[in-house]
């Protein structure tokens, strides 16, 4: 069995590592999914119900798959979602996800995404919604190899604090290797408008009501582009925020 890891590695310096132990035996090797060529995925994946939620993945989009992800992270202790993507030459992969959590929750989403052949294209959207002592995290790291010329990649990673013990951590990363690429990335920290509180507040909706609706609107665009009913994920997102709100 793979050794339990500790925060001396980059993917784990966040992690609470007392709720790893206990679920690392059932999680030391991830899930394998392998996507041949031209053919296409979406997954959503939603919360259960225990308090310790970890899902390890290593994908593979052979030339011309796709892959849309949708993911909600909301254990109440701790949730991890761990994805290694590799690319081959026109492979389109989408990741939107979300971290909602309060209390004492420790939330992270770690992705490292391969360009390894040409013009592949990743796209992810990150939210995280943390309210009491709960710390939410993304390590993204997005690496273009040699060759894989027409790359195209994007990274927007965005969290908002309900409180002061509450903390964000963000850290997306590039490394690129080929030319004729197009990588960006982004992220930002910050607290709910008092403004846009005051102008709901002055149309009839109570404190509560106020900053659900805003923070409903913050996560809600990461569902929009599921195909079939995204009732469900939405459901369990908007319970989870006004949970916290």
């Amino acid at each position: 069995m793979t050794a339990l890891p500790t925060r001396k590695l980059e993917a784990f310096r966040y992690a609470d590592i007392d709720a790893l132990a206990s679920v690392w035996s059932e999680l030391a090797e991830p899930e394998i999914i392998d996507i041949a060529a031209q053919q296409k995925l979406q997954q959503i994946w939603l919360p259960g119900g225990d308090d310790v939620q970890i899902r390890r993945v290593e994908l593979t989009l052979h030339a011309g798959a796709s892959a849309a992800i949708f993911a909600l992270n909301t254990a109440s202790r701790y949730g991890r979602i761990e994805l290694d993507v590799t690319l081959h030459d026109g492979a389109d992969f989408a990741f939107d996800a979300a971290n909602i959590g309060g209390g004492e929750a420790t939330l992270e989403i770690v992705t490292i995404v391969r360009h390894v052949e040409p013009n592949a294209t990743s796209h992810q959207t990150i939210r995280s919604v943390l309210g009491g002592k709960a710390a939410g995290s993304y390590l993204g790291k997005v690496a273009v190899m040699r060759g894989a010329d027409g790359t195209d990649s994007v990274q927007s990673v965005k969290a908002m604090l309900l409180t002061r013990g509450a903390t964000a951590n963000a850290k997306p990363e590039l490394e690129i290797y080929a030319d004729d690429v197009k990588c960006a990335h982004g992220a930002t920290v910050g607290e709910l408008d008092r403004d846009q509180l005051f102008y709901a507040a002055a149309r009839g909706l109570d404190p509560a009501g106020a900053r659900a609706l805003l923070l409903e609107g913050f996560v809600g665009g990461l569902w929009g582009s599921i195909e079939g009913d995204d009732q469900g994920i939405a459901a369990l997102a908007r319970n989870a925020l006004r949970s916290i709100a």
